[in-house]
C-alpha cells in the first residue's frame, strides 16, 4: 500500500510517502520554494511522489474543526483546496509522527504546540494490540488535553514577537537569548489570553533578555508538570515546542524520543502513519531530495585545516529544521570563528553554533543529555567558545558509528589529522531562508557567500 501524507494550508507544508511501513520520501515545501515555512505544497515536490501512486491521501488535520476555531479566535474562514481521502486531528497527527517512529511500543506521548484545531497541549497513550489474524496494531488514545485559548506555545510565540523577533520562526532565538536575562516577570496569566492578537503592549519597560528568560522559565516549569502527568517511563514529545532543547534537557528519569521533524511538517508523516497504524521502519532523518555528487573527504578536511569555513552538501536532505550533516556549514571549533560564521549566515552575534562530535568521544567533552538529533543541551567540559553558549552549554550532535551521513567520515579523518573529534556544524542556509535542497542551490550559495561547497 502506498500512502501520501500531506500537511498544507497553514504552516510549514510537507509531503510524506509511505510504501507499507517504509518511509520513501519526506520533505518540507520550503526546500523547493525558498520561502521559509511555506504553507503550500510546491509543484516540484509532487514528481517525487508520482511513481508511488497513492492508494490513500491523508491530511494532517480536520479542516472544518480548524476553521471553527479560526472563526472563534477572529482569524476568519480559510478554504482548504487540498484533495484527500481521510483526515485526522492536528494533535493526533503530531502524536502519530512521534509514536510510529519511536523505538518502543508502549509509551506516553506529549504534544505541545501553539495550537492545532482546539487542542494546545495533549497527552496520549501509545500501546500495541493483537488485531486480525494475530497482526499487531499500534494504537493511540488521548487521555488528557488543554484547549485554546490556554496555550504555552502561543504565548512563547507572542513573546518572541514582543522582543522584536519573528513569531512562528524565531522561537529558537528567544530560547538562546534567555541565557542573557533573568526570569523576573510573571507571565502565567498571559497563557489564558488570546495571544493570536499578540502581546506587544505587555511590560513596555522590560528588557528583551528578561522577557525571554521569563517565558523560557515558565515553559520549563510547565513542561516538567506535564511530564509528571505521563506515568510511563517511555516518553515521546511532539509539536513545535519539542524543539526547545534547553527545556528537554531538564527532564529526568524518562526514555525520550523526539522525531527530528516534530512540528507541522512532521505531521504529514503522522497522518500517513495513522492509515497504517503500525510501526514504521525508521532508518533515520535523511528522507528528502538526494544530491548524488561524490565528495572527496580529504578536500573537505584540508579546507578546514586551512582555517576556512566550508559547506557540505551530499546525500538526501534532512527531514526537519536542523542540519545533521548532509546540508551543513562546517568549521574548526578550536578557534573562535563564531563571528565569521554568523556573518556568513547573517545571524545575531551572540549566537553560538552546535558541535558535531564522534560518538565515542562525546562524554569526554560534554556532560548531560545528548543524541544524534541535537534535541538536548549538555554542559561543555572544554572552552571552545564557537560551539558553547554563554551559559556553558552546547546543543550537541552525537555522530554515531552507523550514521549514514558522510559527516561521520569527515569527522574520522579530521580527528586523525588534528586529534579533535568535533567540528562546528550549522545548517547550510542564511537567516530567514530554508536550507539548501539541490546541488544547484548549493552552487548558488557558494557563489553568493564565497564559501567552498563540497
Amino acid at each position: 500500500m502506498n500512502i501520501l501524507g500531506i500537511s498544507e494550508g497553514f504552516h510549514d507544508a510537507a509531503v510524506c510517502v509511505l510504501r507499507n511501513n517504509r518511509i520513501i520520501f519526506a520533505s518540507q515545501a520550503e526546500r523547493f520554494s525558498g520561502v521559509k515555512n511555506d504553507k503550500w505544497i510546491h509543484s516540484d515536490q509532487l514528481p517525487k511522489t508520482e511513481k508511488y501512486k497513492p492508494d490513500v491521501i491523508a491530511y494532517y488535520e480536520k479542516p472544518f474543526r480548524k476553521n471553527l476555531r479560526r472563526l472563534y479566535s477572529g482569524q476568519g474562514w480559510k478554504k482548504i483546496t487540498t484533495n484527500f481521502d481521510v483526515s485526522f486531528g492536528h494533535h493526533e497527527s503530531h502524536a502519530a509522527a512521534g509514536y510510529y517512529t519511536a523505538p518502543f511500543d508502549e509509551c506516553n506521548v506529549l504534544v505541545i504546540d501553539a495550537i492545532g484545531e482546539w487542542d494546545t497541549i495533549s497527552i496520549w497513550k501509545g500501546s500495541v494490540e493483537n488485531g486480525y489474524m494475530g497482526q499487531k496494531t499500534h494504537t493511540l488514545k488521548k487521555i488528557k488535553s488543554w484547549k485554546y485559548p490556554y496555550s504555552l506555545g502561543l504565548l512563547y510565540s507572542a513573546i518572541t514577537q514582543r522582543i522584536g523577533l519573528k513569531p512562528n520562526e524565531d522561537e529558537y532565538i528567544t530560547m538562546g537569548m534567555a541565557a542573557f536575562g533573568e526570569p523576573i516577570h510573571n507571565l502565567e496569566y498571559q497563557m489564558l489570553e488570546n495571544n493570536h492578537k499578540g502581546c506587544m503592549d505587555i511590560l513596555p519597560k522590560a528588557r528583551s533578555e528578561d522577557l525571554a528568560a521569563s517565558v523560557q522559565d515558565l515553559y520549563e516549569r510547565e513542561l516538567l508538570k506535564l511530564v509528571e502527568m505521563c506515568p510511563h517511563e517511555n516518553l515521546v514529545i511532539m509539536g513545535g515546542c519539542a524543539l526547545n532543547c534547553v527545556a528537554n534537557s531538564k527532564i529526568k528519569g524518562k526514555n525520550i524520543w523526539i522525531m527530528p521533524a516534530p512540528g507541522d511538517a512532521g505531521s504529514a508523516l503522522g497522518a500517513a502513519a495513522l492509515v497504517r497504524k503500525q510501526k514504521l521502519e525508521w532508518e533515520g532523518p535523511y528522507l528528502g531530495t538526494p544530491i548524488l555528487n561524490p565528495v572527496n573527504i580529504s578536500n573537505v578536511v584540508q579546507e578546514l585545516l586551512d582555517n576556512k569555513v566550508c559547506g557540505f552538501a551530499t546525500g538526501r536532505a534532512e527531514f526537519g529544521p536542523r542540519s545533521l550533516g548532509n546540508r551543513s556549514l562546517l568549521g574548526d571549533p578550536r578557534y573562535d570563528i563564531k563571528d565569521t560564521v554568523n556573518d556568513i549566515k547573517k545571524r545575531q552575534k551572540f549566537r553560538p553554533f552546535a558541535p558535531a562530535i564522534l560518538e565515542e568521544y562525546a562524554e569526554e567533552y560534554f556532560e548531560g543529555p545528548m543524541n544524534e538529533y541535537m534535541q538536548f543541551v549538555a554542559k561543555a567540559k572544554h572552552d571552545y567558545s564557537s560551539v558553547t553558549h554563554v551559559d556553558g552549554t552546547a546543543r550537541v550532535q552525537v555522530v554515531k558509528k552507523d550514521c549514514s551521513s558522510l559527516i561521520r567520515q569527515v569527522l574520522e579523518e579530521w580527528y586523525e589529522r588534528t586529534g579533535c573529534p568535533m567540528l562546528l556544524n550549522t545548517s547550510l542556509n542564511i537567516k530567514g531562508k530554508p536550507m539548501v535542497n539541490t546541488w544547484e542551490d548549493a552552487k548558488e550559495f557558494s557563489k553568493l557567500y564565497n564559501v567552498a561547497i563540497f
